[in-house]
């Protein structure tokens, strides 16, 4: 047993020697403050062209098209550049059958109309047989008071004869007249339906040049067909290139006014309070040592904005519209996801070195409040659905229920605590120190205390 003993307690010496070694661990505390907090936005969007012109593949006929020619993204063009070229070999060959058919048509036409000539001709000369054939009976009829009843009969019968066959050529001339027409038309219709295809066909080709319509920056779009036409979150799209197919009516790349340049950005809903169009906004004002004065929202909302791409540099713009409604994001955000508003930022003035696709870093001044009580965002913590505060009773902590204002990046308005409070920057509860008791400005402190 004894033996035992001294096993047992050789087990648990280092244990103990640790505990006993081990430091204090010390909880970070802040004091509540009064004074000016600007309430501003920050968030995060990609600058974009005002002005832009799409430039897509030709809605012409035949299947998919094939790139011959395409300007990078990123080129300068001037109005009628050429910026894309498609293959015209199956237009080229559309051109060549309706010229045939023309050709074709032609000759039927000249056909017809040497047809036509021949057989007015022979009509007329059959005309004049049978006109002098009724006239010949019409002269033998007149003799019938010299003949015989039998012979008079006779000629009365051979001039009916002769009438009813002039009156058969003249209807016959009429219908090889309209059928002669009638065959010449449909020629012309076969080369004007010939001539129209080869219209067709050279519009067509024309269209194959697609020519930029303004002055502007080339942005080649990312070609969705690459992956066979599998879309998977992650996956990597490459932009169109020459020797690549595409559809009809696709867009291909698009050109863009570089100087006239805004940002689309997204505010969460609890940052759509603090910005509203037409409203005067207090900024600090240097001259007065950080003093609030009111500018003009008249001129648009005050925004700084940072480039990734061009590092060191600030630029300035306003806010120009806000939208109407909240958006909850798309199927791939987070179900629970805060409300977001879109708003767009419009550049005071564009430096030629911008481009579309640049990330943009937007601060947004909302707006400034005088004289308020304020925290560290992070020391205001959320217990039973309500915000709270640690507050230091000595060497312990006890929770305070106070009235958060407005929330910022960095601070957040409070009220409900004096000027001056102790508060802890980290929950004292996370640290070991026990559950905590709610309480109001005399509650009980943590069990065990924070140390």
């Amino acid at each position: 047993m004894g033996v035992a003993l001294l096993i047992m307690v050789g087990i648990g010496a280092p244990g103990t020697l640790r505990e006993i070694r081990r430091p204090a661990r010390v909880t970070p505390t802040t004091r509540v403050q009064r004074g000016d907090v600007a309430l501003n936005v920050y968030t995060t969007g990609a600058l974009e062209a005002g002005h832009t012109a799409m430039l897509s593949a030709p809605a012409v006929s035949g299947g998919t098209l094939k790139i011959i020619h395409l300007l990078k993204t990123g080129t300068p063009v001037k109005k009628g550049d050429l910026v894309i070229e498609f293959d015209p070999s199956e237009q080229e060959y559309n051109l060549e059958q309706p010229k045939t058919d023309l050709a074709e048509s032609e000759q039927e036409i000249n056909k017809a109309k040497i047809d036509a000539a021949v057989q007015a001709a022979q009509d007329q000369v059959t005309l004049l047989r049978d006109q002098f054939d009724v006239k010949r009976a019409e002269f033998e009829v007149s003799k019938n008071e010299l003949l015989s009843a039998i012979d008079a009969k006779k000629n009365v019968l051979a001039l009916a004869e002769s009438k009813r066959v002039l009156a058969q050529l003249e209807s016959d001339i009429k219908s090889h007249q309209a059928s002669s027409q009638a065959n010449l038309v449909l020629n012309q219709e076969k080369g004007q339906k010939a001539m129209l295809a080869m219209q067709e066909a050279q519009r067509n080709i024309d269209s194959l040049r697609v020519r930029s319509p303004m002055d502007g920056l080339v942005e080649v779009k990312l070609n969705r067909q690459a992956g066979g036409g599998f879309l998977f979150t992650g996956m990597v799209l490459p932009e169109f290139q020459e020797g690549d197919e595409t559809s009809p009516g696709e867009v291909v790349a698009q050109v863009v006014d570089p100087s006239d340049m805004e940002i689309q950005v997204n505010v969460d809903e609890a940052d759509r309070a603090s910005i509203s169009q037409g409203q005067p906004v207090e900024v600090p004002d240097s001259k007065t040592s950080g003093f609030p004065s009111a500018i003009s929202r008249s001129q648009g909302q005050p925004v700084e904005v940072r480039v990734d791409a061009l590092p060191g540099r600030t630029f300035t713009g306003k806010i120009t519209t806000i939208a109407g409604l909240a958006s909850r994001g798309n199927f791939w955000e987070s179900s629970g996801a805060m409300s977001k508003f879109g708003i767009t930022i419009q550049m005071d003035k564009v430096d030629p070195e911008l481009r579309p696709g640049y990330t943009a870093h937007v601060t947004i001044s909302a707006n400034f409040l005088r004289h308020v009580l304020y925290l560290p965002t992070h020391a205001v913590f959320e217990k039973n659905g309500k915000p709270v505060v640690y507050v230091k009773s000595g060497s312990t902590f006890r929770t305070q229920e106070v009235q958060v204002k407005f929330r910022t990046e960095t601070r957040t308005v409070v009220e409900g605590v004096a000027v001056g409070t102790e508060v802890a920057l980290l929950n004292p509860e996370s640290l070991g120190a026990g559950p905590a008791t709610a309480a109001g400005p005399a509650g009980a402190s943590l069990s065990g205390g924070a140390q």
